[in-house]
């Protein structure tokens, strides 16, 4: 099958699909971990609540899936393409595996380690999508702030607790 000559919509719908799954994924072992171990660490005062990153990361991995698209849509038989959707595969990977190192296994210092492999790689992710289409790479942008965020305040919990 030809990669290429897939509709430009169904690449969207695959890439949000895709990004969403991954969440879906990675929420399986944070649901739990919410109301039990989660609950009964220290946090910072600047700990948003619950409720709030459910939404937020379902408009994040969707940003990703139309960004992911696009690339893929620039053509996926080209080089550069491939580069950038394998770090885009590479990064979301990490961005599951974060989920079950600090909820999953309980450890927030591993997690952090990770999350900051994650930043890397988000960050070399959104510049060769920048080479190929810059309005691509921007979507990432909230996600790279987010996770950036979350870098902290995964530090501030292992530093609490």
């Amino acid at each position: 099958m030809n990669l290429s000559n897939i509709p430009y919509w169904v690449k969207i719908t695959i890439g949000i699909l895709i990004c969403n799954g991954v969440g879906l994924l990675a929420s399986s072992v944070t649901l739990d971990a919410i109301p039990g171990w989660y609950a009964q660490l220290n946090k910072p005062s600047f700990n948003p609540p619950n409720w709030l990153f459910g939404p937020v990361w379902t408009v994040l991995y969707t940003l990703m899936g139309i960004s992911g698209a696009a690339i893929w849509e620039a053509g996926a038989h080209r080089p550069e393409v491939k580069k950038a959707l394998n770090l885009f595969a590479v990064q979301l990977g990490l961005n599951g595996i974060w989920s079950y190192l600090f909820f999953g296994y309980q450890n927030p210092l591993f997690a952090f380690i990770e999350i900051l492999c994650l930043l890397i790689a988000i960050s070399v992710t959104i510049l060769h999508f920048k080479k190929i289409k810059p309005w691509a790479a921007w979507l990432l942008l909230p996600y790279l702030l987010w996770v950036s965020f979350a870098a902290i305040l995964n530090f501030s919990i292992y530093l609490l607790n």
